[in-house]
């Protein structure tokens, strides 16, 4: 009977140990579970920041072989497909993207996160310069899963219609695209 509460304490001892070391950041508070809710919705620009910052991350990280993340247990209950072998953006949007934007020089692009960022350029006939962020959420094609962020140069504001006109540009471009490919 002792041996058996003795072996009983190890092996107890032995799992929560394990479990610890795992890591997992629980203790930082910086996890999923633990994280604190933002309670403000982030704006276009906010969200534009963030993307392009999470890409040029996510690109330095693979060129220099640091994507390579420890697992811990928690793994095991999480979404086991791997960003960097699935492409999750629709090609037609992102054919259409750059068709639409072809006057802006680009800057960079990620078709693993969807993003495609440009520099200044003045558009055809206008006299104003914008640089634009594209970024295709979904692998549908729909007006969801694209989202574009739109600068002018000095910091101006850029009118919704005009951020819109290029959205429904892009869409209409995208839909040329499909109906084209399905007449194949």
């Amino acid at each position: 009977m002792f041996f058996h509460r003795l072996a009983r304490g190890v092996i107890m001892t032995g799992l929560v140990g394990g479990l610890a070391a795992c890591g997992g950041g629980l203790a930082s508070g910086d996890s999923g579970l633990f994280r604190r809710s933002a309670t403000t919705v982030p704006s276009d620009v906010q969200l534009d920041r963030k993307a392009r910052a999470d890409a040029q991350r996510a690109a330095l990280a693979r060129a220099s072989g640091e994507d390579q993340r420890r697992s811990t247990i928690w793994d095991l209950f999480g979404n086991g497909t791997d960003p960097n072998t699935t492409v999750a953006v629709n090609k037609y949007l992102w054919q259409a993207s750059l068709e639409i934007l072809n006057f802006l020089p680009i800057e960079s692009v990620d078709p693993f996160t969807g993003v495609i960022s440009t520099g200044y350029g003045t558009p055809p006939g206008g006299g104003r310069a914008y640089r634009a962020t594209v970024y295709v959420q979904d692998p549908a094609l729909d007006a969801r899963s694209l989202r574009v962020a739109l600068q002018a140069r000095g910091g101006g504001a850029v009118s919704a219609e005009t951020a819109r006109a290029i959205e429904d540009a892009i869409l209409t471009r995208a839909r040329q695209l499909r109906i084209r490919d399905s007449n194949l």
